[in-house]
């Protein structure tokens, strides 16, 4: 089992958009690898939105409805990938070999 400081953050929320931790010492079990594979949907995703805001900011056509949609499906991209960001910097942070474990 992990100390509590070593607890990863997964990339969901639970009720109330309370945040999710898994403790665990095998990185290789179900739900780290199910965590690994939702983060890379999630950074996935985020790829292809910041191509579509790109095409659409180059499109003078593009409708003020359809900026404001994509806007709002940015935002849900940018909280995912800042939660994938956070836990994994919070998972080096916790393992990083370059501190002495003394």
């Amino acid at each position: 089992m992990t100390t509590p400081n070593e607890l990863r953050l997964l990339p969901w929320s639970g009720p109330g958009d309370k945040p999710c931790y898994l403790s665990t010492d095998d990185p290789d079990g179900y739900m780290s690898r199910l965590a690994d594979s939702i983060e890379a949907i999630q950074l996935g995703t985020a790829s292809e939105l910041l191509d579509e805001a790109s095409e659409a900011l180059d499109n003078q056509g593009t409708s003020l409805d359809d900026m404001r949609c994509l806007a709002r499906e940015l935002t849900a991209a940018l909280r995912d990938v800042y939660r994938v960001a956070t836990s994994r910097g919070h998972l080096r942070a916790t393992s990083d070999p370059r501190e002495p474990t003394c």
